[in-house]
C-alpha cells in the first residue's frame, strides 16, 4: 500500500480517484506537536516517559504521547506556548541518552523528519579577559554550530567563561575546543564544555 501511495503519479486515475478533494486548514487538527527521537537502543516504556517528563514540563493542560515506533515519539500539546517552553529548555535526555526534539510541522510526512539537530549551551573557557564578551565568544563558537542569539545578556556570563547557545548537528563529532590566533602571531587554545551533555 505504501508503494502504491508513493507511485500514484504514474497511475491512470479514474474520475473518483483523481484530484478534486482539497484539504484546507479548517480540516487540520489544532494540536501543537513535538516530534522526538530517543537515541537509545532500549525499548521505550511510555509510562516511564510520561512519569519523567510530566513534572519536568509542568504543562497546565497536560500532554498526550503517541509512539510511532523506531524510537520516535510525538508529544501532543493543546497550546503552542508549552511547546516553545519545552524546546527552549533543550537538551533533554531519557535514561542518560539524548532526546532530539523538534516542532512538528503537521503538513510534513513523518518519513521526512530528520533528527540531527538540538540545542546546547556551550561554555567557552580559556579566553583572555579582553575577549570575554558575547561577540568574541559567538565568533569562536561558529565552528560548533548555528548561534542562537540570547535574549538575556546575563545568560551568557559565567564566573571565568562565556556561555553561548548553539544549535548543533549531533551527527558530527563534538568539537573539544579551538586554536585562536591573536596579535603578534600568538596562538591560544580555548576549551568548549557542553552543559547537560548526555550520552550521544
Amino acid at each position: 500500500m505504501e508503494e502504491l501511495s508513493q507511485s500514484w503519479t504514474r497511475l491512470s486515475l479514474s474520475e473518483r480517484e483523481g484530484p478534486g478533494c482539497c484539504l484546507e486548514d479548517e480540516f487540520s487538527s489544532k494540536e501543537h506537536i513535538i516530534a522526538a527521537k530517543f537515541l537509545t537502543k532500549r525499548a521505550l516504556n511510555m509510562e516511564a516517559i510520561a512519569k519523567i517528563f510530566t513534572p519536568l514540563w509542568c504543562s497546565r493542560s497536560g500532554f498526550k504521547i503517541k509512539n510511532l515506533g523506531d524510537h520516535v515519539i510525538l508529544f501532543i500539546f493543546e497550546n503552542e506556548y508549552e511547546v516553545e517552553k519545552v524546546l527552549n529548555a533543550e537538551p533533554w535526555c531519557f535514561d542518560k541518552h539524548l532526546v532530539i526534539m523538534q516542532k512538528y510541522d503537521k503538513s510534513m510526512a513523518m518519513e521526512e523528519l530528520k533528527f540531527v539537530k538540538t540545542h546546547f549551551w556551550v561554555q567557552v573557557h580559556g579566553l583572555p579577559h579582553k575577549f570575554m564578551n558575547v561577540k568574541a565568544a559567538e565568533k569562536i563558537c561558529e565552528v560548533v554550530g548555528k548561534i542562537v542569539p540570547s535574549i538575556d545578556p546575563a545568560e551568557t556570563e559565567g564566573e571565568n567563561f562565556m556561555r553561548i547557545h548553539v544549535e548543533m548537528d549531533v551527527s558530527l563529532p563534538l568539537c573539544r575546543g579551538r586554536v585562536m590566533s591573536m596579535d603578534k602571531g600568538k596562538k591560544i587554545w580555548v576549551t568548549f564544555k557542553y552543559e547537560r551533555l548526555p550520552n550521544i
